[in-house]
């Protein structure tokens, strides 16, 4: 069915349609950008390849087309712009979601072929200025067809991405520019015609790749990577300025337009890296950076060209910012920039300054889950006793999270047998803290639970004391009974997620029929949960995290490659807790776990195991004797806010580490 037909609300009336060409392919460096570093790639990796370590993960943070981070595909990869004309095509070449090229294929074929007669918001406002008429309502009729398929569902977000991305590209060749839009060639014919292109992303793609289209300055205090590469803007030329069409035709909010250029309202996306705070922002993206190492693009500018072209960070400036993060040498490479003819440009150099930085002390982060056994009391003593370099930290009985959230490590795999958790792992990671917040604040809204850290205690007639039991029962019950009949999908993940937050104690329990059955608790989503969740959910989006639901048993001890660690803190055989109460862990299910951990160990894989060796009176013989071959260390757990605190020191347990290295 051609295209116009199924969209005919948008597009009432259309010509008869050509005949189908062959289609076209597009790449990434297909487009026209300032500052584009395409032709400085070899430059680029060869100078990362020949003077860093090790590097699994590369942030590209002002990532315009994206080109550099390209050239890094298959590590793990964050992009990010404040263009969300950038952003959504790195959402078509970077983004890790599954997609139909063939659905691509003929949808594109179909805009190509469709003829468009009637107006739209591109024609009314862009007809004859950047794009012939035609190619105006060509433009406008593909983009509205797009957002339409995607409201139906026809679509999902990295299709709606890569068909953006082609209109984008598309566009963009056959403008009415030297390259930017500020302005168009008075007079000129319009020759070439609208024919989109298939995306060809690259190949061999990070499945833990994440795309953000945030301030940079902002987004660099949640994120770490082995790599962060900085390429700001140089000078006074704004982005939303230059890209301004483009940028309208991505976010398809329609503005209103005005001048000849037909700009809209762009104050909330200017830079300050293109005025005389640049020196400013620059020192506080550098101070919040968590990385190995930097690498920033800069050239020299400074002073060789005209009040616009001029750089706006010094050398002193930049040297003085790096070198009091870490060990900084520069390299130079002569390269011809873009210019509008005002500017002396003689000797150009593109330079890269790269910063080995100083090692920065990670915080510790506490879980958003109270699970029973959490370990992050105990981690000022566990972490120290952890390799220095991890590459992949298997963390096999995750639990909360807290040892795995806390890690320093290039990936981080978090495994457990309760599907239910790694579910509610994956809502956090991929609808984003903020998405995830406005769930949780909907779910309290419809059932009427208590919001004490708006209103209070006294406005529910309650003592903090006697806590809000009374009061989020009935409602509680309620949400309970929906989420234990709901369909599985993000909703109901973040309805777990409240039913945890309200239940007794914030426990996490089921029961044989796989029903959450926790009974109401005396508090609610306050301003604590809330930071801890944000927080949680912050480290999750600026590392590579994945999750896994098995059994330790099915756990492949033959996959851990060199420096890497598996840590296991199983449920312990002489104690019990909520998530054993259904006979899951006994003597076999010790002695299954030891031998798969002296499997690792024949392999020569790391492994750190937490337990407990005595409690209460009892002792654990068949850890005892089979750690005897390896180190164990001794945690002391005794202090106020221990988990294992009791008011008996003479009695208390005997919390050890047991590792092989």
């Amino acid at each position: 069915m051609p295209v116009a037909e199924e969209a005919n609300v948008y597009a009432p009336t259309m010509r008869e349609a050509a005949p189908e060409k062959p289609l076209k392919t597009t790449y990434i460096n297909n487009r026209r950008y300032l500052g584009n570093k395409y032709k400085l790639l070899p430059f680029i990796t060869e100078t990362v390849a020949e003077n860093c370590g090790r590097v699994t993960s590369v942030a590209d943070i002002f990532a315009g087309t994206g080109a550099v981070a390209s050239a890094f595909a298959g590590k793990r990869l964050i992009t990010n712009d404040h263009l969300y004309s950038n952003y959504i095509c790195h959402l078509a070449w970077f983004s890790p979601q599954a997609y139909s090229q063939a659905k691509i294929k003929r949808l594109i074929a179909d805009y190509n072929t469709a003829a468009v007669t009637t107006d739209n918001y591109m024609s009314e406002n862009f007809a004859d200025t950047f794009f012939s008429r035609a190619d105006c309502r060509k433009i406008g009729f593909v983009r509205e067809d797009i957002e339409l398929r995607r409201s139906r569902d026809e679509i999902n977000e990295r299709e709606r991405a890569l068909l953006i991305t082609s209109l984008l590209y598309a566009a963009d060749k056959i403008a009415n520019t030297c390259g930017h839009y500020d302005a168009f060639r008075q007079g000129a014919e319009f020759g070439r015609q609208l024919e989109l292109s298939v995306p060809l992303p690259p190949e061999g793609l990070n499945s833990g790749n994440v795309c953000c289209n945030e301030d940079t300055n902002a987004l660099v205090k949640r994120i770490s990577a082995d790599l962060i590469y900085i390429d700001p803007p140089y000078n006074s030329r704004q982005y939303c300025d230059a890209y301004h069409l483009l940028e309208n035709i991505a976010r398809w909010e329609k503005p209103a337009v005005r001048g000849t250029a037909g700009k809209p309202d762009r104050t909330a996306l200017k830079s300050d890296y293109c005025t005389n705070k640049a020196a400013a922002a620059f020192a506080d993206l550098i101070r919040n950076i968590n990385a190995r190492y930097i690498l920033l693009s800069y050239n020299n500018m400074a002073q060789k060209g005209n009040d616009r072209s001029n750089a706006k960070i010094s050398d002193e400036d930049i040297m003085r910012v790096l070198s009091d993060k870490g060990d900084v040498r520069v390299f130079t490479q002569d390269y011809k920039p873009f210019s509008a003819g005002k500017s002396d440009i003689d000797k150009h150099e593109e330079r890269l300054f790269l910063c080995v930085c100083k090692p920065k002390e990670r915080e510790i982060i506490r879980s958003p889950l109270n699970y029973t056994g959490g370990k992050f009391k105990l981690l000022p003593q566990i972490l120290p006793h952890f390799p220095e370099r991890i590459d992949t930290f298997v963390d096999l009985f995750c639990g909360g999270g807290n040892v795995g959230i806390n890690v320093n490590a290039g990936r981080v795999v978090f495994n457990d047998n309760n599907p239910q958790l790694i579910r509610l792992y994956n809502a956090f990671r991929d609808l984003g803290g903020k998405r995830v917040l406005s769930m949780i604040d909907e779910t309290i809204t419809k059932y009427g639970l208590s919001r004490s850290a708006e209103h209070g205690y006294d406005f529910y007639g309650c003592k903090s004391s006697a806590g809000l039991c009374d009061c989020n029962r009935e409602p509680f019950l309620k949400l309970r009974a929906d989420f234990n009949v709901e369909n599985e999908g993000p909703v109901r993940r973040i309805m777990l997620y409240t039913l945890i937050v309200y239940a007794f104690n914030n426990q996490i329990r089921f029961n044989n029929k796989g029903e959450f059955n926790s009974p109401v608790g005396k508090r609610d989503f306050n301003n604590r949960m809330k930071a801890k969740l944000t927080a949680f959910i912050d480290r999750l989006s600026g590392g590579d995290y994945r999750f896994t639901c098995h059994d330790f048993r099915e756990f492949d001890t033959t996959a851990p490659a060199e420096n890497s660690l598996v840590y296991c803190d199983p449920p312990y055989l002489i104690t019990c807790a909520t998530y054993n109460e259904q006979g899951g862990w006994n003597e076999q299910s010790e002695r299954d776990l030891l031998a798969l951990l002296d499997a690792l160990n024949e392999r020569r894989i790391r492994f750190a195991l937490s337990n407990v060796l005595t409690s209460k009176g009892r002792t654990n013989t068949v850890l005892a004797e089979w750690a005897d071959k390896y180190r164990v260390i001794h945690l002391n757990h005794s202090y106020g806010n221990s988990n294992y605190h009791t008011k008996d020191k003479s009695d208390s347990a005997d919390e050890i580490l047991v590792v092989n290295y």
